[in-house]
């Protein structure tokens, strides 16, 4: 069976997607409680950090996927990743003309920053080896699209067919307003990226299916409680704490969503959490808080009932959150390998 590698494999969320299309898949991933969630679920698993290994150590792998870490990148974060683009170009540049950057990666302040780069560098010595990856397919926030479109330009003089774009993950049935930007890369035929199957979320519209496509997934309907009218936000990892964001939303506007839908009755209260709805809207001059479960975080992310998460639920949060939804990655590796993707309804279940 053809075995694709995935980088920063995190809990699975490509994975699931990938097995689900009959792909037997092999993830690196160096956060251990991730690992321990990966070989509960009966994913292949190897612990340690891409940076220590290269093509030369899978040689039987055809394709790679990939999800780099994306907090110096996040709008949520402190922004060293997205201060540093211009570097980040500059330096997929040199790693396209063969030049060495280990020096120059040490100089940004967050060292994750850097890691974007991995799939380029793991790309082009597959290459370089005589056993080029038939197929690239990457995720990240949507403020990484320029280096993905700098890495299909590399491609394409390498002989691949590539695409980039943004994708928003409830136009592909997941029940959140996720947009992530996405690359794929292929040497069988054109690359492309996938079609919608669901409609757009726009506030105030009809939710009812037009054109062909599905109507968008609501919170409600994913998890039996919450927004009835719009899907979920997205699925967050932490707070300006540290910490893991109990509502699962980013920032205090995504958090005013939530409360004003519930305000506006468009609503179900959650009868397993007494916290989540049944408080008043203020308690001491405070907002209660909307609590979202890690079941309930990794059902917005499309993971399948029990998934079996492990370690604190910090760690728990954090992998949820940090994970592409299933569902979406499903769609793109579908498009991006050419394998029919099954209908929303069978893929849902």
């Amino acid at each position: 069976m053809t075995r694709i590698l995935d980088l920063f494999a995190g809990p699975g969320g490509w994975d699931v997607g990938a097995t689900r299309l009959g792909l037997n898949v092999l993830g690196i991933e160096i956060d251990q409680a991730a690992c321990e969630t990966r070989r509960a679920a009966g994913l292949g698993t190897v612990e340690g950090d891409v940076r220590h290994y290269g093509p030369a150590d899978f040689r039987d792998a055809t394709g790679i996927l990939g999800s780099p870490p994306c907090q110096p990148y996040s709008v949520g974060g402190k922004g060293r990743g997205r201060a540093a683009l211009d570097t980040v170009l500059h330096l997929a540049q040199l790693l396209a003309a063969r030049q060495a950057i280990s020096l120059a990666l040490k100089d940004f302040d967050d060292e994750r920053t850097g890691l974007v780069l991995e799939p380029l560098r793991w790309t082009l010595e597959a290459k370089d080896a005589g056993h080029p990856y038939r197929t690239v397919a990457l995720e990240q926030v949507s403020t990484v699209l320029p280096v993905w479109e700098a890495f299909a330009e590399i491609l394409r003089a390498e002989g691949y067919s590539a695409a980039t774009g943004r994708l928003s993950a409830e136009e592909y049935g997941v029940p959140q307003t996720r947009v992530r930007a996405f690359l794929v890369a292929t040497l069988n035929g054109q690359a492309r990226l996938p079609q919608p199957t669901h409609e757009k979320y726009r506030k105030g519209a009809d939710v009812q299916g037009a054109f062909g496509l599905l109507p968008w997934v609501s919170m409600a309907d994913a998890i039996g409680w919450g927004m009835t009218h719009r899907p979920a936000l997205t699925v967050a990892v932490g707070t300006a704490a540290g910490g893991p964001d109990p509502s699962c939303v980013g920032g205090s506007g995504a958090r005013a969503t939530l409360y004003g839908e519930r305000d506006a009755g468009r609503w179900i209260n959650c009868t397993r959490i007494v916290d989540a709805a049944q408080l008043p809207a203020y308690r001491g001059g405070r907002r209660d808080t909307i609590r979202v479960t890690p079941e309930d975080a990794a059902r917005l992310q499309t993971f399948p009932a029990g998934h079996p998460f492990q370690g604190s639920q910090t760690k728990v949060y954090e992998q949820i959150g940090n994970a592409v939804p299933c569902l979406l990655a499903e769609h793109v590796i579908a498009a991006a390998f050419g394998i029919p993707m099954p209908l929303p309804e069978q893929a849902a279940a």
